[in-house]
């Protein structure tokens, strides 16, 4: 159930993306997109929540039991942690999640963290061709990095190069190698250009704007890789879209997986715990058009 009656009030359940800054987010859109065609009475929302402001949060919604779910993005993914009653799946090994569903029982309401981010950066970057043990790389040490980390684990490395501007600040990089087994090397973002032009798969955990002048160095690098050498590229940040950063990868003949693919996949989850429904290809298609991602298979 979606909704219920209260007295002769109709009340709808609830969900909301949270983050600072949020209002950026595609979340929303791909979120009602979904709701309205398998049409469920849920309403989604983007909520700005700061790392300190995060615990009155959660606090102020023990109150309320019309909630059923959360979508989780920076900077609160390691934080909303210790907000939860229960970890499942890749987060509890990871230390960070992106989604909080809340799952009714006999005591009353749980709050249930999941990671669906490692299912979505498999399944974008499967979808643009990348195969099993690839020679991969990522850019950043974040939250954000430890779900890239488990799902290069998934697609079959052994090894990664980690380029950060701080390798004391990697905590959460540091963290999901360890827990899922990957060796991993650390790298100064100096030498992110010269490193990613010969991977297989690169994976930009960077905030928008941020891998600028990795661009400009990659696009300058002497005795460039030819067309048609290049891997792939999945930038998690997308808004602006196109970022620097693809616009050079693409023009050098590489396939650039945009980071609306990444919370498309990752939002499918996302809507199956909140809801039960089962997400359909129909379904799929109506978030690719609420975003204007291609239609692709899933």
């Amino acid at each position: 159930m979606v909704c219920r009656q209260r007295g002769t009030v109709r009340v709808s359940r609830r969900a909301a993306v949270l983050g600072h800054p949020i209002g950026h987010s595609k979340s929303p859109a791909l979120h009602r997109a979904a709701y309205a065609k398998l049409g469920l009475d849920i309403d989604y929302s983007a909520i700005d929540v700061t790392v300190e402001r995060l615990p009155a949060f959660m606090a102020a919604l023990e109150a309320k039991d019309n909630w059923c779910g959360l979508s989780v993005t920076m900077p609160l993914k390691t934080a909303m942690v210790d907000e939860v009653d229960e970890v499942r799946g890749a987060g509890a090994h990871l230390g960070v999640i992106n989604t909080v569903a809340f799952e009714a029982t006999e005591h009353g309401v749980r709050r249930i963290g999941h990671n669906t981010d490692v299912a979505g950066i498999v399944d974008a970057v499967k979808n643009a061709g990348v195969r099993e043990r690839p020679n991969s790389a990522i850019l950043g040490g974040g939250g954000t990095s430890a779900a890239a980390i488990a799902a290069l684990h998934e697609l079959g490395s052994t090894h990664v190069d980690v380029y950060v501007r701080d390798a004391g600040r990697a905590v959460e990089a540091k963290a999901s190698a360890a827990a899922v087994g990957l060796a991993v090397q650390l790298r100064p973002m100096a030498e992110a250009a010269e490193g990613m032009a010969g991977a297989d798969l690169v994976i930009s955990t960077l905030p928008p704007r941020a891998a600028d002048s990795i661009a400009t160095q990659l696009d300058g690098l002497p005795g460039k890789l030819p067309d048609g050498v290049w891997g792939v590229l999945l930038d998690v940040a997308y808004d602006p879209w196109p970022s620097r950063i693809a616009e050079v990868w693409h023009s050098r003949g590489g396939v650039v997986v945009p980071g609306l693919e990444m919370l498309l996949y990752q939002a499918v989850g996302q809507i199956r715990l909140f809801s039960g429904a089962d997400v359909t290809a129909d379904v799929i298609d109506v978030m690719c058009d609420s975003v204007g991602l291609p239609r692709r298979v899933y």
